[in-house]
């Protein structure tokens, strides 16, 4: 069995990102809404098999995917499982294990993530059916109340419990400590979230440490530091480059092999021209590379709008979008690039 070293590794290999794919209900409710599509079990995994059988995309520019429990087990059409393709596509599957967030008791506006019952079990079983690697999300929203050092670390805690018991199963995983850029109010300025960002990443490393984590078998998938959504001045792409580099370097050890980010809050481009920003920076001790969902899957999903005729023309659209993403990965992304597509 590869090491959790290995596995990370190759889940940020050079030109490489992951799909996120592992949108709830609710969430790919939303997505669908976008095209008129209802969500059914066939139309779940129809436009899952779009994706996943997009060769160029999947071979070249991903080197792994978060799934769901149901698309973990899941089949194609025509009764491929999709890990068995994304295998074949050198993929390594991957999959969310937390249970989503809930109101955080005795606090305002703060959540905390759920899921850590019975989750070695789990674990266990997602092993035994391949998965490389996990993901757990937990969300601090900027407030006027929020967030407060319990609730930060509260999360951290979670996280790190999550992580070693990830490391245990032989799974790394992926730490998602995700500050909110489009929560309520929104308005918050860069320095702001900078600041949060900040103290988020040092209490979620103290709690790895305090738990045990190997730091060199793990991933780290944070927010970049931006400006809330509603807020009135917008930095710059290099400002925002510029301030996430400063936080990952003051709070993230360069043992963590790579920083995969997401992409929330931000337009498909942004989120490419931002990482491709970072990735020019001298010196970084980690790769820096793209987790990205919504980022990845838009332009496709718009694109096929439930329509068999139009998966090929769909595939296209995703493996545009992954390879801008790939180029960004190595900061060599341009924005006429994207022009010309």
């Amino acid at each position: 069995m590869a090491s959790l070293n290995a596995i990370a590794q190759k889940l940020v290999e050079s030109g490489k990102g992951i799909l996120a794919a592992d949108e709830s209900e609710g969430t790919i409710a939303k997505r669908f809404a976008l095209i008129g599509l209802p969500v059914t079990l066939e139309s779940r995994r129809d436009y899952r098999e779009m994706l996943f059988r997009s060769t160029e995309a999947m071979t070249n520019y991903i080197s792994g995917v978060i799934l769901t429990e149901e698309t973990l087990e899941q089949s194609a059409a025509d009764g491929t499982h999709f890990r068995d393709i994304l295998a074949e596509a050198g993929c390594i599957p991957g999959i969310k294990v937390d249970r989503g967030t809930m109101p955080m008791p005795g606090s305002k506006d703060e959540k905390i993530t759920e899921g850590l019952d019975g989750l070695r079990q789990r674990l266990g079983h997602y092993a035994r059916l391949g998965a490389g690697f996990a993901k757990w999300r937990g969300v601090i929203a900027i407030t006027g109340y929020a967030p407060t050092r319990n609730g930060i670390r509260s999360n951290a805690h979670v996280l790190a419990r999550y992580a070693a018991l990830c490391q245990e199963a032989g799974i790394v995983p992926v730490v998602e400590p995700e500050v909110l850029a489009d929560g309520e109010p929104g308005d918050h300025d860069i320095a702001r979230c900078e600041e949060v960002t900040g103290e988020t990443l040092e209490a979620v490393f103290s709690e790895l440490r305090l738990a045990g984590v190997d730091l060199s078998g793990m991933l780290l998938k944070p927010n970049m530091v931006l400006a809330g959504t509603r807020a009135k001045d917008r930095p710059s792409v290099e400002e925002v480059a510029r301030r996430t580099v400063a936080t990952l370097r003051a709070h993230v050890p360069a043992a963590v092999p790579g920083i995969a980010f997401l992409s929330g809050g931000q337009s498909d481009e942004e989120a490419t021209a931002h990482l491709s920003a970072m990735n020019q920076s001298a010196n970084l001790p980690w790769k820096l590379t793209y987790s990205y969902g919504r980022a990845l899957q838009t332009a496709a999903l718009v694109t096929w709008g439930g329509d068999p005729a139009n998966v090929a023309k769909a595939q296209e659209a995703f493996t545009h979008r992954a390879r801008m993403n790939s180029l960004a990965s190595l900061g060599q992304w341009r924005p006429e690039l994207d022009l010309a597509a």
